[in-house]
């Protein structure tokens, strides 16, 4: 685009209105205004499916969403569908190398299909190859920008927990350390380089013991970098993420408590929750961001020669008063 190799040859009219068609003169490939997004090939407006995709951020279950807009409930899924792989697309090239010096990781109960499985293990719980009875909303979060960097469903197994700490690692751009050894001119296969842990990082998990629901005792036990949370005077804390997963069963009708509006399997919750992550991180006010910038300031030579000039120290990104800049 902007280069002079895609014009438009041509309109069509739609529920929604006028929409043109593209031609770009190099690949000589024709294509719609609304090609690859979640409007292309449908009968229905563009406001209405909007509409419908607003409501389900909003607590609202499908058999309601059906009713106010007058589709089928299997027409709403369909636009749900499609909006979860728009949301996937988005969060690809925003959520990479982020500048996080924080990330809390947390997983909050939900039911999928019924809420006892039919087969269940000693602590009543589901089976991991199971996608009934229990099931688990694992997020991974960055307190410092608001970024939900990670949301895995499945069952609470240590594989479904290594893979949400697989995705926020790689998502982060200081995790790790390679380190690499020079060849010592000796016969045989060089040492492989090892990757090691970030010396600045500290790594501990928070402990809850409960009994019948009821919450006994709470305690951190510290994996990695204990001299470095001391020096600091820091603790370990998962306040914040546990309030994310508030906000997810305020915004997503299958996980509020005691609903009839779950469910029926792990995928569509899954599309629920990518959904609601592009959501969170792109379009959702966030009202306990800091400070605004603001737009037209006077120039300060301390601030303006500095290489984070314009923008907070380690924010990678503008606060524009309720959301992050991404550009």
């Amino acid at each position: 685009m902007d280069r002079g190799h895609v014009s438009a040859i041509s309109t069509y009219m739609t529920e929604s209105g006028k929409r043109r068609i593209f031609r770009c003169q190099r690949c000589e490939t024709t294509f719609s205004e609304t090609r690859d997004t979640v409007f292309f090939d449908r009968r229905t407006s563009e406001e209405k499916v909007l509409m419908a995709l607003k409501r389900l951020l909003v607590r609202v279950d499908l058999s309601g969403i059906a009713f106010v807009l007058g589709v089928h409930e299997e027409t709403a899924l369909a636009w749900l569908v499609r909006a979860a792989a728009k949301a996937h697309e988005i969060n690809e090239p925003l959520l990479r190398d982020l500048p996080v010096t924080q990330v809390q990781l947390d997983e909050m109960w939900n039911f999928m299909a019924r809420k006892h499985a039919r087969e269940t293990d000693e602590a009543g719980a589901s089976l991991p190859e199971g996608e009934d009875g229990r099931q688990w909303v694992w997020v991974s979060f960055a307190p410092e920008f608001r970024w939900m960097i990670a949301a895995v469903v499945g069952p609470r197994t240590l594989d479904t927990a290594k893979e949400v700490v697989a995705i926020t690692k790689a998502l982060i751009a200081a995790f790790h350390v390679v380190t690499t050894f020079a060849r010592i001119g000796r016969r045989g296969r060089p040492r492989q380089p090892v990757c090691e842990p970030h010396p600045d990082l500290v790594y501990a998990p928070l402990v809850k013991r409960k009994k019948q629901g009821m919450l006994l005792t709470r305690s951190t036990r510290v994996v990695l970098g204990a001299e470095r949370l001391t020096q600091r005077g820091l603790t370990i804390s998962t306040a914040l993420v546990e309030r994310v997963n508030l906000t997810l069963r305020q915004a997503l009708a299958p996980l509020v408590r005691q609903t009839s509006s779950f469910c029926k399997d792990r995928e569509r919750m899954r599309q629920r929750v990518v959904f609601f992550q592009a959501f969170y991180n792109v379009a959702r006010p966030h009202m306990s961001l800091p400070e605004a910038v603001a737009e037209a300031r006077a120039p300060s030579p301390r601030r303006d020669s500095s290489p984070m000039a314009g923008a907070h120290a380690g924010d990678g990104g503008r606060l524009d008063g309720s959301r992050l800049d991404l550009s």
